[in-house]
């Protein structure tokens, strides 16, 4: 997987403060690894895909694209390795929507930390997890999907009020009609966006760049806090 290097885009963040996180959700404990640029607008926490981690490197490159962007970022492991092996946890939707939503509740609950507006990236099933999760929780500002199933959130996607992207390969068809229908039953701020030439992974040249640029676009647009209304 070539990518091109993110120091050859405009970078307009300041310097970024990383440090390991443990999240508790209920007996689990989830590793993670939160980043905040200086003067970041919010943060975006990442819903990895089936058989993947918060060591994605797709998701790592987009992560990077966001923080580049002045954007915080917070990857973490849905599941812990010994869950991980179970495949019907995997695909337990609901499971990894709540591991979601209590890696939300651990943020807000983190001092220094609290203050900012809170958006959701998932890829694949994450992108489900993401979908429900923000269907649960209206102070969630945005959602970006990637190479998502948002079939697998059907019956929340009417729910959820955050502006919604979803992106997809051009040359994932049964993604696409999965994903145009989801469109079509959100009520939010939405759009779909069809990157061409990609596949499921978006492997080829360009293609996982496109998408940390749409990414990136859709949550500075949707994640800056909203101006208070003036005084009567």
């Amino acid at each position: 997987m070539n990518l091109m290097p993110l120091e050859a885009t405009p970078k307009r963040s300041g310097n970024v403060g990383i440090r390991k996180a443990l999240i508790r959700a209920d007996a689990a404990e989830l590793e993670g690894l939160l980043a905040i640029p200086e003067g970041a607008t919010g943060i975006v926490l990442f819903a990895h895909g089936s058989g993947s981690s918060r060591l994605s490197p797709r998701n790592v490159y987009v992560s990077q694209a966001l923080q580049h962007a002045g954007i915080g970022t917070l990857l973490f492991d849905l599941l812990t390795e010994r869950e991980a092996r179970d495949r019907d946890n995997v695909f337990d939707i609901d499971l990894l929507a709540h591991r979601l939503s209590s890696a939300t509740k651990w943020l807000r609950a983190s001092e220094g930390i609290d203050k900012y507006t809170v958006g959701y990236f998932g890829a694949s099933t994450g992108a489900a997890a993401a979908l429900i999760s923000a269907a649960r929780d209206p102070t969630i500002r945005a959602v970006v999907s990637r190479g998502g199933r948002p079939d697998l959130a059907s019956r929340y996607l009417g729910q959820v009020k955050a502006p919604t992207l979803l992106i997809v390969g051009g040359e994932d068809t049964q993604v696409i009609a999965m994903n145009e229908s989801a469109f079509a039953q959100l009520k939010c701020d939405k759009a779909l966006e069809i990157v061409p030439g990609a596949t499921h992974l978006f492997e080829e040249p360009g293609t996982l760049e496109e998408v940390a640029r749409l990414a990136s676009e859709w949550f500075e647009r949707h994640l800056r806090p909203k101006q208070a209304d003036p005084a009567p």
